[in-house]
């Protein structure tokens, strides 16, 4: 007997949409008894933390290779980045609507170990993501707090905020969502200001600038600033199990959290560069604050810092509940043991995979912020590739299978769709450092051997799994 429902490879379609329906009627029933599921509006800006989270921390891209390539950058880089894996992600989770997301993909396509192996490539890159939010808050309230600059104050502050916005994501999903509306709203006030006060003082030809004279571009921290804020958007399909209707819902709101996102980038690049007199060295991260500052005075900049601080809360808030319900999903799947699943009595939330999230989040949450990025760009790679493959592989073994939402595309028009992404990610790959090859090789090694490891566990009855 399997130990999963996905443990083995579906005799027929047919057998794969019944069991599909069951798993989403048993998940409903179970799910929606006091708690209500997420609705459109909590899951566009879930999606949209997991994302972007505001314009902060794209000013890198201008330092590096200068407006104009900065600009072409946010604009052309959803079309041939952003939209295949919304697209990817809308069509997969509405196929397979259950908390695993992209686990389940790859493990239908190409069975249990790829689709563990998927699990664990994305859960590092989510983890270790998420360290990287607590220093970049304190990094910003250290201006107004010069304490929590070094020693013991700023070892003592990211533990105590990591610990107190993950009881925020214990306290519930919907709460979580609704959050996310609010932070988001806030957050991104500052920026619609900034581009209103911006308008008398635009001079468009500054768009057209390649940089300054003497300043050499940087491309992999171009490329590597512009991937790394406009990923993540397969990340909330590890939430398919708790959203309202998703094969209405998610289409939607990857639709309108897409739009969000690229507004969002684009309207306060283009009315910064537009409205300041280049100085390319100066564009580094924080430096839309400083125009705030320049453009409309101190207390624009002020909100702007703040509102940094609370971008970063729905940033965590969100990646967090990626990783978690994912956990939970491969714990329904029976890649981890039954623990995992577990939600808490008091708010329905999968307790033991908040508590590892967070306890792994705060063991790398003191490694530079480089090498973080690095890690995870290189791991969520590793993922990205495995999932076109089986976003593919899908089309080809189950051509007839019922989609509420399907690409409108044959096998070959989604070949050409998917090849230039994952060059991209190739190249992505190739620049990573040398640590950043360790770290890899090492969570890649690691997460083969947990896979073997927990097949023992099953036959030995170690550990108890679910069973479907």
């Amino acid at each position: 007997m399997e130990d999963s429902f996905h443990s083995s490879t579906p005799t027929s379609e047919e057998h794969l949409l019944d069991h599909r329906e069951g798993a989403e009627r048993e998940q409903h029933g179970a799910n929606t008894k006091s708690h209500k599921k997420l609705a459109l509006l909590p899951l566009v800006f879930l999606i949209y933390f997991e994302v972007a989270g505001g314009p902060y921390g794209e000013e890198p891209a201008v330092g590096a290779a200068g407006p104009l390539i900065a600009i072409l950058g946010f604009v052309v880089f959803p079309f041939i980045w952003s939209i295949p894996e919304a697209l990817l992600t809308a069509e997969l989770a509405t196929t397979f609507p259950g908390n695993g997301g992209f686990v389940i993909w790859a493990n239908e396509a190409f069975g249990p170990f790829w689709g563990s192996l998927m699990g664990f490539w994305k859960f590092y890159s989510g983890v270790i993501n998420l360290a990287s939010y607590p220093v970049l808050c304190i990094d910003y309230l250290k201006l107004v707090i010069p304490a929590l600059s070094s020693g013991s104050p700023r070892f003592v502050s990211i533990i105590l905020s990591t610990c107190t916005l993950s009881f925020l994501n214990y306290s519930g999903l919907a709460i979580v969502g609704y959050t996310a509306v609010a932070l988001g709203v806030v957050s991104l006030l500052p920026f619609v200001l900034l581009s209103f006060f911006s308008l008398p003082k635009i001079d468009p030809s500054r768009w057209l600038s390649w940089g300054q004279e003497g300043v050499e571009r940087d491309w992999t921290l171009y490329f590597n600033t512009i991937f790394w804020n406009l990923n993540f958007w397969d990340s909330a399909s590890t939430l398919a199990g708790e959203v309202e209707e998703p094969h209405r819902t998610f289409p939607k709101a990857l639709l309108s959290a897409g739009l969000l996102t690229c507004l969002g980038y684009i309207v306060p690049l283009l009315a910064a560069t537009g409205a300041m007199p280049l100085d390319q060295k100066s564009w580094v991260g924080g430096y839309f604050a400083d125009v705030a500052e320049i453009i409309a005075g101190k207390w624009l900049k002020f909100w702007m810092e703040i509102g940094a601080v609370l971008s970063i809360i729905g940033l965590f808030e969100a990646q967090l509940s990626s990783a978690a319900f994912q956990l939970l999903g491969m714990a329904d799947l029976g890649f981890l043991p039954r623990i995992f699943g577990e939600r808490s009595k008091w708010f329905n939330t999968p307790w033991m995979a908040i508590l590892v999230s967070t306890v792994i989040a705060l063991s790398v949450c003191f490694f530079s912020f480089t090498e973080i990025i690095s890690t995870v760009n290189f791991l969520y790679s590793l993922g990205m590739l495995l999932e076109f493959a089986a976003f593919l592989r899908l089309r080809r073994k189950f051509p007839s299978l019922k989609r509420p939402f399907k690409v409108p595309l044959g096998l070959f028009g989604l070949a050409l769709m998917c090849l230039i992404p994952s060059v991209l990610l190739v190249y992505v790959m190739s620049v990573a450092s040398k640590i950043v090859y360790v770290i890899s090789f090492f969570l890649t090694f690691l997460g083969i051997a947990l896979y073997y490891f927990m097949n023992v566990c099953k036959s030995r009855k170690w550990l108890e799994f679910s069973r479907v």
